[in-house]
């Protein structure tokens, strides 16, 4: 995991909508960047829907927030339709950024050793530096852990 005070790592992707999001355009403002395994299962579903009922204080406190996962754009729209998530989500189908942040690797599931996306979210600065780094997300509480 990226530790707090590290440069955010440069990141192109693309969102549910095909439109290209890189971090220069988050340039000057904070940025809630957030990674999670797969759309429209139980905990990435309860962490998406705890971030969108509070999408507006995040605004109101100058974050954006903006969610990484390697499902497709398709499976996006999908989830943001059903959801009715206010903030975009990147299809990282190559692994490039989850790599690049530290967010894929050996996890254990059930006894099982698998590779796969590490449940983790970093707030960075206007700047683009890492303010904190969360690998422990609580997935019905993650607004509390960030703010």
């Amino acid at each position: 995991m990226l530790t707090k005070g590290t440069k955010a790592p440069y990141f192109e992707g693309v969102d549910e909508n095909g439109n290209t999001v890189k971090l220069a355009d988050f340039a000057g403002k904070k940025l809630v960047l957030y990674f999670y395994p797969k759309d429209s299962t139980p905990g990435c579903t309860a962490e998406a829907c705890d971030l969108r009922d509070n999408y507006e204080r995040f605004l109101s406190l100058g974050y954006n927030v903006l969610g990484v996962s390697r499902d497709s754009s398709a499976s996006h729209q999908r989830f943001i339709a059903k959801y009715n998530l206010p903030f975009h989500l990147i299809a990282d189908t190559d692994l490039t950024i989850l790599k690049a942040y530290e967010a894929w690797g050996e996890k254990k599931m059930y006894g099982k050793v698998t590779e796969g996306t590490l449940r983790t979210t970093y707030v960075i600065d206007e700047k683009g530096v890492i303010v904190d780094a969360i690998g422990k997300v609580d997935t019905k509480n993650h607004t509390a852990q960030i703010l």
